[in-house]
Order: structure tokens, then C-alpha cells, then sequence
């Protein structure tokens, strides 16, 4: 299979059928994206494809095949400005969601770059934190949009 991750052109054998999350981590060596539940209903395996959230974990890599992906690892040279708002409004507990939470907050960013209070919660509302870090990720994302406006670019 012929797959373009993170703006690289690679190539893995594996079956069609395996799910995307499991060819990261396991044939690519992209631990970023995490396993949560298995049935794309926490979000922690979310990365993008053609700039789209998806759940990598329910998506055979088949689908992908030729598709722009991008995982938590290539979002670019040093952090992106969603990863230094996660930092400076200390999101993360134990992490774990993190990259989904990030990933699915870049996609939001692309798309709406001032979300409101609602904006931030129905879009993220599929990733799941078990650390009820909630109120400070949507700060963060509110102190993201900022920055990327400032900055004047959407990625770094």
C-alpha cells in the first residue's frame, strides 16, 4: 500500500482491512496517535486525511491509500499553536486523549478560526477526556485561535 503520512510518501505491506491506527503505530512507528476504545467513540485515534478528522482506529488503510494523512507527529517543525496553548493552559493530566483532542482542535481551527463556547464543544464533542480537563481545553482552544490569528497562518 502507498500511503502519504505526514508529507511523506511511504509504502507498507500490510492487509488492506487493518485499521489504519494499527499501521501508524505499528508498521510506522507513530506512537502519537492513541488506541482508546476501538469503535471511534473517544476520539484519542483521531488524525486527519486530505485535512478531515476521521478515527483512525475503525478505518481500514485501504480507505487512505494515496490520501494526505497526518498525525500529531506532522503538524509541523517545533510546536504548533495549539500544542503551546495546550502547554500554557496545562490540558493535559494524563495525556492520553491529548493528540486526539489536539488533532480534532487543529481541523476546528482550519475550518472556524474564532469558535464560540458551542463551536469548541460540538466539535470536540467526540473526543473523550477522562480527566474532565474540559474548561481548560476550551480555553485553550479560544487562547489557539488567538495565536494563529496573530501569527497570520493556519499551521506553523
Amino acid at each position: 500500500m502507498k500511503l502519504i503520512v505526514n508529507g511523506t510518501d511511504l509504502e507498507v505491506e500490510v492487509d488492506g482491512s487493518t485499521p489504519l491506527l494499527w499501521v501508524l503505530r505499528d508498521h510506522l512507528d507513530l506512537t502519537g496517535t492513541k488506541f482508546g476504545c476501538g469503535m471511534a467513540q473517544c476520539g484519542a485515534c483521531t488524525v486527519h486525511v486530505d485535512n478531515m478528522p476521521i478515527r483512525s482506529c475503525v478505518t481500514p488503510v485501504m480507505v487512505v491509500e494515496g490520501r494526505k494523512i497526518t498525525t500529531i507527529e506532522g503538524l509541523g517543525e517545533g510546536l504548533h499553536p495549539v500544542q503551546e496553548a495546550w502547554m500554557e493552559h496545562s490540558v493535559p493530566q494524563c495525556g492520553y486523549c491529548q493528540s486526539g483532542q489536539i488533532m480534532s482542535t487543529v481541523a476546528l481551527l482550519r475550518t472556524i478560526p474564532e469558535p464560540s463556547d458551542a463551536e469548541i464543544d460540538a466539535a470536540l464533542s467526540g473526543n473523550l477526556c477522562r480527566c474532565c480537563t474540559y474548561p481548560r481545553i476550551r480555553m485553550a482552544v479560544h487562547a489557539a485561535a488567538r495565536r494563529i490569528q496573530e501569527e497570520g497562518s493556519e499551521e506553523k
